[in-house]
């Protein structure tokens, strides 16, 4: 195993680091963000507008689909005007990922399970080396197939899928090496939880790559939040993990929300307001959630990383959220706020929400 740097109480494994654009991955660089454009490659308004939104809520790098000539050309165009890092996602075809190179992608992602031609590999090693841009090797579960003299073959039912993505993908690193090419990320991506991070361990014993983490294919909401809680954030738990996506069959702009959620959960402090609250009993006497609700609401754009309480009980609510910067916790007909678990303040129910608010605000240097 690599040895590990300090990260927010986690001993996060060491690795070399690469440059998407202004975004620094691993070598101790702070958590990165992804997510990934859903609208038709020809689309370029829709991209655009996806890109925006992405901007908008936090994302730090995105990906856009490149299966033929016309998202190459959307590449060019919405590169002109995105303010972070564009990665071209690619399958198959050498050409595309040259031809994404020259339209100005701030990254390749390249699938070894379907990249094989080793001339034009070299040329898009070559490519990339000049225009300094790095070269994420994409393994996914899918993709992974036994081969015997490179030559595939039909997989077993109980074929070892985690150790024949991590072989193919190491494989596939130390060709883009042997060409001199040594910006390197990988991912390792199943549909199973328990595969994917298996692929993760086992390849983090074996290079010091930074890691783009992911579980594909999740679904819908709340399974597919589920599914990629559980292999983003117990690998990030183990100090695994320099950049994530969370792919849902949702929005984009929904797969920053959980993956900010993910980070807050393991104890890194993003940007924005992170609402705490009970989940309420038989003591509760105000609404907790409706009011947790309005305060994220009109605090949604406040960059900061703050934390805010919503507790239903004033006995044991300042001491179970005495992490919090500010915080509220209700009785009947009063509540009290708390700042950092001490009472300052007695209130009226109906002054709940303009008192966090204000506080926050005040916080934040903007009141």
């Amino acid at each position: 195993m690599a040895s590990m740097t300090h990260c927010s109480g986690i001993k996060r494994r060491l690795t070399r680091q690469v440059a998407i654009g202004p975004v620094k991955v691993g070598g101790g660089a702070p958590i990165s963000v992804q997510s990934m454009i859903k609208a038709r490659p020809e689309d370029r308004r829709e991209t655009a507008r996806q890109i925006r939104d992405l901007e908008a809520v936090g994302c730090d790098i995105v990906r856009i689909a490149v299966p033929n000539m016309d998202a190459v050309r959307t590449l060019a165009a919405v590169r002109k005007k995105a303010r972070i890092p564009l990665e071209a996602d690619i399958h198959f075809s050498p050409q595309l990922a040259l031809a994404s190179i020259a339209a100005g992608a701030d990254a390749i992602r390249l699938n070894p399970g379907n990249m094989s031609d080793q001339v034009r590999i070299a040329e898009i090693c070559r490519r990339c080396r000049a225009r300094r841009i790095p070269i994420r090797v994409g393994m996914n579960s899918g993709s992974a197939v036994p081969r015997k003299g490179g030559v595939p073959v039909k997989r077993a039912r109980n074929a070892d899928t985690a150790a024949m993505m991590v072989r193919q993908a190491l494989a596939f690193c130390k060709m883009l090496e042997n060409c001199g090419f040594h910006a390197i990320m990988m991912s390792l991506k199943a549909a199973d939880v328990l595969s994917t991070v298996r692929a993760y361990r086992m390849a983090a014993e074996r290079c010091d790559y930074p890691f783009h983490l992911g579980v594909t294919a999740t679904g819908i909401p709340p399974d597919a939040v589920v599914k990629s809680a559980l292999g983003i954030g117990s690998l990030l738990l183990a100090g695994i993990g320099d950049t994530i996506r969370v792919s849902l069959t949702a929005p984009p702009i929904d797969e920053i929300k959980v993956a900010r959620s993910i980070l807050r959960a393991v104890g890194v402090r993003v940007p924005g307001v992170e609402v705490l609250a009970c989940p309420t009993c038989g003591r509760t006497e105000f609404d907790v959630a409706g009011v947790a609700r309005e305060v994220e609401n009109r605090l949604r754009g406040v960059k900061r990383p703050v934390r805010v309480a919503v507790m239903g009980c004033i006995v044991n609510g300042p001491g179970e959220a005495a992490e919090c910067d500010v915080g509220v916790a209700g009785g009947k007909g009063e509540s009290v706020l708390f700042k950092k678990g001490k009472v300052v303040k007695r209130l009226r129910p109906d002054a709940i929400v303009n008192t966090l608010v204000r506080e926050v605000r005040i916080l934040c240097g903007d009141d």
